[in-house]
């Protein structure tokens, strides 16, 4: 089990409807770490560097506009193998498939509002800590 960090956003759409407080305690129930926590909105500038891989794809604008839409919460979350076990946590990207009892297939409407963001590697993780806790 390699100790490591990971990036987590609660998006806007798990803020508004108010999910914050499970989501948070799932985490915690699984005896990671919450390192560092924030509540607040996501620059323009963030969005940007953070999703500058999908500039010119037709969902980037909507993409931009929803993640800077309301309040997020941002995470490091740290412990044994984190970024895996977040991962299966989430659950599915889409939440049409994400298993029930998984933060998407519990709380996810759709695939532009699916509650939550989790860093896909160890590179991303580093990136994504950068571009949110700079």
């Amino acid at each position: 089990m390699a100790d490591m960090k990971t990036y987590i956003m609660l998006k806007p759409d798990a803020v508004r409807n108010r999910h914050m407080g499970e989501i948070i305690n799932r985490i915690e129930r699984t005896g990671l770490t919450i390192e560092r926590m924030v509540l607040e909105m996501v620059t323009p500038e963030q969005a940007k560097a953070n999703y500058k891989e999908h500039e010119g794809k037709p969902f980037y604008e909507g993409l931009i506009k929803y993640i800077t839409s309301g309040p997020v919460v941002k995470m490091v979350v740290s412990g044994p193998d984190a970024q895996p076990i977040m991962r299966k946590l989430m659950g599915a990207t889409n939440p049409v498939e994400a298993a029930p009892g998984t933060i998407r297939g519990d709380f996810g409407v759709c695939m532009d509002e699916n509650v939550i963001h989790g860093s896909d590697s160890p590179e991303s993780a580093e990136r994504e800590i950068g571009i949110f806790f700079a």
